[in-house]
């Protein structure tokens, strides 16, 4: 077997398989069409991914399943030589239930709500397995495909955050691709870690008029605002806060009795994140503090509650291993001018946890993520670089059989 990327791409199944995808591009399109109409909301990602799970059982995969916590997971065997690697593609998208996700073509153009966020990665995933059939290739490690649940937002990374912590192929796993965006030349070998909290401050409350100066839960949060204002970050490693969505109170003419805040803490290192978080944790109780200080507390004081909603960890991916010396290799056959970078996806999980991860486009172009308008440019040539780009790299990283 061989790692050696141009070995792979020079060898006759490569070829076979780059066919392959070429015959099959239509029907790569119409499964991207297939699935992104298949509403996938957070934390509702059942519909899709029974249809997913119905795909792999057709395409043979080996051991299909929904796990505990949703995922869909298939095995396709290669040599059994070493442990897996995992070709995962998030399932779920940004949209709330309820939101069109027709798909509307305008020439090679697709414009849905989530269609390239990662509903193209998952019609990626088929395309390559059938690639890989169709040519006969059998890989040295096995091969673990999985459509992955709770990527987006207040998911949390939750699906691969099981997979890796409590999933019975945990201590198989020797990497970690996910296909998630489009342009492949950067691909993500860097994971932005995040803490995200919802503080509430919570209070007597009062008239406007007759208790006047009675201790305000929204002072509180205001010198919570203005503290996070001063923070003071570095701009390497970038580490960057936000103050992004708030509410409370019940009347115009009254001193709310709870008012509520939900931050963004983010850097791309795990030192500086706990740093940040830190200081934050410190302005929340002197807003606490400065408050009851301020104001009347006979009918009780000001207090704050602090929850947790996100998690995602920092972690990195060294430049030396396999898979990034895959990628590195792979994108350059076939145009692209790789750079790597930073971000956050369920690559977070892996790099914090020391397994070689990285976040790989599968191809074309696009825009409008995360909005109404989100499109992707299907035209079968950058497409198809991007999809032999990516298996390629997959290859170069499982060990193929046969190319000695």
């Amino acid at each position: 077997m061989t790692q050696d990327v141009a070995r792979i791409i020079a060898s006759e199944p490569f070829k076979r398989a780059q066919e392959d995808l070429r015959l099959g591009h239509d029907r790569f399109v119409e499964e991207i069409i297939e699935l992104t109409e298949i509403p996938a909301p957070p934390f509702k990602e059942d519909r899709r991914a029974e249809a997913y799970a119905a795909k792999f059982r057709e395409l043979g995969l080996e051991d299909v399943e929904r796990d505990e916590i949703g995922n869909v997971l298939g095995i396709r065997r290669g040599r059994g030589n070493g442990q897996m690697i995992v070709v995962a593609a998030h399932l779920d998208t940004v949209f709330p239930e309820g939101t069109d996700v027709t798909v509307r073509r305008e020439g090679t153009k697709l414009f849905a709500p989530g269609v390239g966020d990662d509903t193209r990665g998952l019609a990626a995933l088929l395309a390559f397995i059938r690639a890989l059939d169709a040519a006969g290739i059998e890989t040295e490690q096995d091969l673990l495909f999985v459509g992955d649940v709770g990527e987006e937002g207040k998911g949390d990374l939750r699906g691969v955050r099981h997979l890796f912590e409590a999933g019975r192929y945990r201590e198989k796993i020797a990497g970690f691709f996910t296909i998630d965006g489009l342009e492949l030349d950067q691909f993500t070998t860097g994971a932005v870690g995040s803490l995200r909290y919802r503080v509430t401050f919570r209070g007597p409350g009062g008239h406007s008029l007759n208790a006047f100066g009675t201790v305000n839960p929204s002072y509180a949060l205001g010198h919570l605002m203005a503290g996070m204002a001063r923070i003071e970050v570095p701009k390497t490693p970038r580490t960057t806060f936000c103050a992004s969505i708030m509410g409370g109170g019940s009347s115009i003419n009254a001193i709310p009795e709870a008012v509520w805040l939900e931050v963004d803490l983010r850097s791309v290192d795990a030192g500086e994140l706990a740093k940040l978080d830190k200081a934050f944790k410190a302005l929340v109780d002197a807003a606490v503090q400065g408050e009851n200080a301020r104001g009347d507390t006979a009918n009780g004081a000001i207090r704050a509650e602090l929850t947790r909603i996100g998690n995602r960890p920092a972690g990195s991916t060294a430049h030396d291993s396999t898979i990034v010396r895959a990628a590195l290799s792979a994108l350059p056959a076939f145009g692209f001018e790789p750079r790597t970078g930073q971000s956050s996806t369920d690559a977070n999980i892996p790099m914090s946890l020391g397994v070689p991860a990285i976040c790989l486009g599968s191809g074309g172009t696009g825009g409008r993520a995360h909005s109404l308008e989100e499109w992707i440019d299907v035209a079968p040539e950058l497409s198809l670089r991007g999809l032999y780009a990516g298996l390629a790299t997959i290859l170069g990283t499982a060990g193929m059989a046969g190319t000695d």
